[in-house]
């Protein structure tokens, strides 16, 4: 058919008119099309609608765009609801962030969270909420916000999306978390404080064989802008899994950053080579506080097998060394790009994994040494409340400060396509991320999350956010049910584990799994859960 009006419309531009061109070109073009669409192999729908079955790779293409702005329910988080952004976009630009006409949530649907607020509220100054981070051991302590932007590399963010999230936290005075890509120029140019991520390719502290360099490391930990250490031992997008930056994207300006070759295959393994077991971490934690002239060191992982973290924290007693901070990342949690697999059913999610943290420590009389940071899609005030409430001391938020410098959840952050700027290395596209607008909105963000924060404390009669705790927030579990979360995460008493006295499976099955010498267990889960079942089972029911 389209070959017919081809046929015609090029006679009737030949003997009548040349404006029939204007038709006979755009079906020559479609003829040519439906031609290549019947001779290929590869798309058998092509082939038996030529012409036509493109308009299902064009409305695929198009799909998440048409979800987002047109289809999408506001309060359906996927990964981020519409108003979870829009109440970034809105403190970030400094725009009314009021709703009228009632809530949105299903305040009696299953896992409807609340805080519960006080006949008495408190009023509170300063919102300037900061949290000292530093153990016995430390030399230069660092009084850190309690919000602040996780852990995102130069390479995986532009040059101008680092500049604007860098200068955001120099203007907020918070900390930027440099990510496991080094510390960049884009770092260092605005001055903002750095919290400095070393993972597996020790970028920034390497030496030409890819192993941890105590002189490379000196260099930059000792520069008055970094004020952490942080081990990346895993993150919540990846746990477990390596990478390779390919040679193609290894630029020079990331190369610089990272202490590598440029233009050659960059190498994150899935482990550590400077340390193989708990031992070696907590070893490294104390080379790295020495080197780096006493600052605070500590470590960030996405909690798996129960009994490693266990055994590091056996390591801590044996050693009698530990770190200054932990950083809980949650499964929910990355910018990274990822295998499905590891995204969706790969690691703990950030509630559980933090409260096993916080108990642990508790357990073995550490918890008042350690700092915990926690990260995992964190967005508003509340759901900044409800972390802290489960033992965090500080929050670390990713995506929400994507958002503030114009992230629209394209989710094309791995294409080098961002429409924004953010997450492209090509200079045309970040060119449309403006540093001063953006940063400006880095630091109304955090300002405003704080001040909401704030808001939030005074109704429940606290002062300041490390007074939360479980009891203040709610949770519906069914229609005729409510529970606070202090009823579902109950909270361990201090020594509790050294005692021996183990209330929860998790560590009554765990604990004598986990070994300082090794992250191996002692051995295995089924053999640790029969044992717990034969001891549980009474005599006669045995019998």
């Amino acid at each position: 058919m389209t070959l017919a009006a081809t046929a015609i419309t090029a006679v009737l531009a030949a003997t009548l008119s040349l404006w029939w061109l204007a038709a006979a070109v755009p079906l020559a073009l479609l003829s040519a099309l439906g031609i290549y669409d019947v001779i290929q192999t590869r798309h058998a729908i092509r082939r038996n609608y030529p012409v036509l079955g493109n308009l299902r790779f064009l409305f695929e293409f198009i799909r998440p765009e048409i979800r987002q702005y047109f289809l999408e329910d506001d309060t359906q988080a996927a990964p981020f609801s519409r108003a979870q952004r829009s109440i970034v976009y809105q403190r970030a630009k400094r725009e009314i962030d009021k709703r009228p006409f009632g809530t949105q949530e299903d305040v009696y649907g299953d896992r409807y969270e609340w805080i519960n607020h006080s006949m008495s509220p408190s009023h509170i100054n300063d919102i300037d909420f900061r949290v000292t981070v530093g153990g016995p051991e430390c030399k230069q302590p660092y009084s850190m916000s309690v919000f602040n932007v996780s852990a995102m590399s130069f390479g995986a963010l532009s040059a101008n999306a680092v500049l604007a999230l860098n200068e955001g936290a120099r203007q907020g005075d918070f900390a930027h978390d440099t990510g496991e890509g080094g510390i960049s120029r884009y770092h260092r140019q605005p001055g903002g404080s750095l919290v400095w991520n070393i993972g597996s390719g020790y970028f920034g502290c390497r030496d030409e064989q890819g192993a941890f360099s105590e002189e490379a490391f000196v260099r930059n930990a000792c520069t008055p802008q970094v004020k952490m250490i942080e081990i990346k031992l895993s993150q919540g997008a990846k746990p477990g899994h390596g990478g390779i930056l390919p040679a193609g994207k290894v630029t020079l300006e990331i190369a610089e950053a990272r202490g590598v070759a440029p233009w050659q295959d960059c190498n994150s393994p899935a482990s550590h080579s400077a340390f193989d077991s708990p031992i070696g971490l907590m070893k490294f934690v104390a080379r790295l506080r020495e080197l780096s002239g006493g600052k605070p060191v500590g470590f960030k992982f996405c909690v798996g097998h129960p009994w490693e973290w266990f055994a590091i924290v056996k390591a801590m007693l044996e050693t009698g060394i530990t770190p200054d901070f932990i950083v809980v990342d949650g499964a929910e949690g990355g910018t990274g790009a990822a295998p499905v697999e590891f995204v969706d059913h790969v690691g703990t999610p950030l509630r559980e994994a933090l409260r096993l943290v916080h108990n642990t420590l508790i357990g073995v009389n550490l918890r008042d040494r350690i700092k915990l940071g926690a990260s995992g899609k964190i967005i508003t005030a509340f759901d900044m409340a409800r972390v802290m409430a489960m033992g965090a001391d500080w929050c670390n938020a990713a995506r929400g400060f994507m958002f503030a410098i114009g992230c629209i959840q394209a989710q094309a952050c791995h294409t080098g396509k961002c429409p924004t700027g953010v997450t492209t290395q090509d200079p045309l596209r970040q060119r449309a991320l403006v540093v001063p607008d953006k940063a400006q909105r880095v630091a109304n963000f955090h300002k405003n999350t704080l001040h909401a924060l704030a808001e939030l404390l005074a109704a429940a009669g606290l002062t300041h956010p490390g007074q939360l705790r479980p009891h203040h927030i709610a949770r519906r579990i069914s229609s005729s049910e409510i529970r606070l979360l202090s009823a579902l995460f109950p909270e361990l008493a201090p020594g509790e584990l050294l005692r021996g006295e183990f209330r929860h499976q998790v560590f009554r099955a765990g604990w004598a799994m986990a070994q300082a010498q090794s992250f191996q267990p002692t051995h295995d889960i089924t053999t640790a859960l029969a044992r717990e079942h034969a001891l549980a089972t009474p005599a006669a029911g045995r019998a």
